[in-house]
């Protein structure tokens, strides 16, 4: 029977694979803005951090929007997206609401750690067939090595290059 501190592990695990979607849709969005605007080209800081900006504060649904219009995915992927956000949604709105008092008891936590296992799977598979469509396969093409340190994402600067 799961603990509750297990609950809230897979919790984690789940929420974690949706910030992977989330970051991988924002990577895409770059790439196709990079595209369009020519920044490999003009190579502009100021343009590329107000087009990252943008991207950052949009949320999982407009971020799947935006690529409906930069980069439409096939329909088997559009779907598999839509589930994906939808899945999100609801583990992060209303999964506690929807099961309550079961974390209070061995099946009722059982009930629980079954349905965040299948949210966990439908991001994770999202986010995987994203990388596909992305040209990245990570499961035929791991990373070779498993990094351990702080990487900054921050843009800084603002003179352009």
């Amino acid at each position: 029977m799961p603990t509750l501190d297990e609950v809230y592990a897979k919790f984690g695990e789940a929420a974690e694979a949706a910030q992977l979607l989330e970051l991988e849709l924002g990577n895409s969005l770059i790439f196709a803005a990079v595209d369009l605007h020519g920044l490999a080209k003009i190579r502009s800081k100021s343009l590329g951090r107000k087009l990252i900006g943008e991207i950052d504060r949009k949320t999982l649904g407009q971020l799947l929007a935006s690529l409906r219009k930069s980069a439409p995915p096939p329909p088997e992927l559009e779907a598999e997206l839509a589930v994906a956000l939808s899945e999100r949604n609801r583990l992060n709105h209303s999964f506690y609401r929807q099961h309550n008092f079961r974390r209070n008891s061995d099946e009722g936590r059982t009930i629980m750690m079954a349905d965040l296992q299948v949210i966990h799977e439908r991001i994770l598979g999202a986010y995987t067939s994203l990388m596909i469509f992305s040209g990245t396969d990570v499961q035929k093409n791991p990373i070779p090595f498993t990094p351990v340190t702080h990487l900054n994402l921050e843009v800084k600067g603002d003179g352009d290059a």
